[in-house]
């Protein structure tokens, strides 16, 4: 593709931590606010690109920084070729390794600059890949976490708001017996069309998993995600060879090798890479080659506003991880419609701060 002709002038940083509106309660622990840092790229031309990284914790925010400011003195000067720049970088940063706040620093900056293209191309970022905006199929990740079955119940008919259609649902209970019980609770509440999903966040060993797994391929659920740790292969290959319901992965995959790793291993039915770990907009489209040569379905984990836009363009587009975490940060957040985000028809990727609300929310 012919991309516009850009050159790198600054990189800026800066944290965020927002609230949520539901809590996120895992088997790893609560989120009730999300840790953000907001990547600026500013070129010599006057175009700038934007990203945000999800820290997880406030405390990475200044390290994923540090990062960037090391990336801004490596390419200060560069004009804004993308696969050239990773491959720059990859070589600066080979002896500590593209890991960590490495890779996610790398990501944030990639995908800024691939907006920085789209804007200075005037097309939206899916058209500058060769696509077009349209919309692209959903499920609602806010909240519904670890809770009663009631309480988990009740959440998940608001989650339906806005049209949805499919809802996750955290599993990790103590016993099999709550996780059955708030699986159950959740499905009477909801109408036969909508799809359930479920994820464990690694909670489990092999032989619970198979337990639990079997016990759950009676529920009608979409998929089972990352029901032990996310890079035994070997054991989530014996899940998706043993249980009915589809085993989901993904959202660790440390750049598009290690995807390919589980592709041939064949440990997930589904695969659902996550931007700033895959490596950012550059990343993810050699993912989503690999998943369509081993014909993956391909859904997104987080970043739903970029995100919507690499699935327009993802051959084996599945569904779109849909969370409002930065909505409250956005000028113009991502539009859902009848359970599908809309691909904004405008240059970019449609992420532009609410700098009011970026000042409230800054971390110190």
């Amino acid at each position: 593709m012919s991309l516009p002709q850009l050159t790198l002038r600054a990189i800026r940083a800066r944290g965020v931590n927002v609230p949520m509106k539901l809590p996120l309660g895992t088997s790893a622990g609560t989120l009730r606010s999300a840790a953000l840092l907001l990547v600026d790229v500013e070129t010599e031309e006057g175009v700038a690109g934007h990203a945000y990284l999800f820290c997880y914790l406030p405390a990475a925010a200044p390290a994923i920084a540090a990062m960037l400011g090391e990336i801004e003195r490596t390419a200060k000067g560069d004009r804004i070729e993308p696969t050239e720049l990773w491959t720059k970088l990859a070589r600066r940063f080979k002896l500590i390794g593209v890991q960590g706040i490495v890779r996610m620093a790398m990501s944030g900056f990639d995908v800024a600059c691939w907006d920085a293209l789209a804007v200075a191309a005037g097309k939206p970022l899916c058209t500058l890949l060769g696509g077009a905006p349209r919309r692209i199929r959903a499920y609602n990740s806010n909240g519904l976490g670890l809770m009663a079955p009631e309480a988990a119940a009740d959440e998940a008919e608001k989650l339906l708001e806005g049209g949805f259609s499919a809802v996750k649902l955290r599993l990790g209970h103590p016993t099999l017996a709550s996780d059955l019980a708030a699986v159950r609770a959740v499905r009477k509440r909801m109408p036969d069309s909508v799809e359930l999903m479920v994820d464990y966040n690694q909670a489990l060993s092999v032989g619970e998993a198979l337990e639990r797994g079997r016990a759950l391929d009676g529920e009608r659920l979409a998929w089972i995600e990352e029901p032990i740790r996310h890079d035994d292969f070997r054991g989530c290959a014996e899940l998706a060879r043993e249980l009915a319901t589809p085993i989901q992965t993904g959202e660790n995959f440390s750049l598009p090798e290690q995807m390919d790793e589980a592709i041939t291993a064949r440990a997930c039915d589904f695969v659902m890479p996550d931007l700033e770990r895959i490596g950012g907009v550059s990343g993810w489209l050699r993912a989503a080659a690999l998943a369509a040569n081993g014909k993956k379905p391909m859904s997104s984990h987080l970043f739903p506003e970029t995100s919507a836009h690499l699935l327009a363009v993802t051959p084996t587009c599945h569904y779109l991880e849909y969370v409002d975490w930065a909505n409250a940060i956005l000028a113009e957040p991502l539009t859902i419609v009848d359970g599908a985000a809309v691909v904004p028809d405008r240059p970019g990727t449609g992420v532009v701060w609410d700098e009011k609300a970026v000042k409230r929310y800054r971390i110190a």
